[in-house]
């Protein structure tokens, strides 16, 4: 299931992000900006959606919001015990199901070029390599995905 976050969530999430992200530290040389983001101030924007099992456990969630026109996936994690699943793609439809809601034009992301993982996904779930820059201290490697 995938609901909106709540601060109840807030723990979870933050467990989330980083036992999905701190495998990636050692590559990157420190911790990935979703192991520090602000996650308490994101669910109070209405940005968190989890996904839960059936007892409410959190599996997974994703973090976005509607911006220029565009939906911007800021974040997404899964928890490596729940990996292989298909809850990371589930969390990425409903984001481009929310955007087409909204009438978003498309679905931007970014990741850390470290992120190889992320790299061979995205395109496979049919978003397309943009740019990629050096920002807030991150190789990053952006991507879009057109809708409509």
């Amino acid at each position: 299931m995938i609901r909106l976050a709540t601060l109840e969530d807030e723990v979870a999430v933050r467990d989330c992000a980083r036992n999905a992200y701190e495998r990636y530290v050692p590559a990157i040389g420190h911790k990935p900006a979703p192991m520090t983001a602000d996650y308490a101030a994101q669910i109070g924007t209405g940005e968190v959606h989890v996904a839960t099992d059936r007892a409410d456990v959190l599996l997974g969630f994703i973090v976005f919001h509607a911006r220029d026109g565009d939906m911007l996936l800021e974040n997404v994690a899964v928890q490596p015990w729940a990996s292989g699943r298909g809850i990371g793609g589930g969390l990425i439809r409903f984001c481009e199901q929310e955007a087409l809601r909204l009438g978003c034009r498309a679905v931007r992301l970014y990741t850390n070029e470290k992120m190889t993982d992320n790299l061979a996904l995205y395109p496979r779930l049919g978003y397309v390599e943009v740019d990629r820059r050096a920002e807030d201290g991150f190789n990053r490697v952006f991507f879009e995905k057109r809708l409509g």
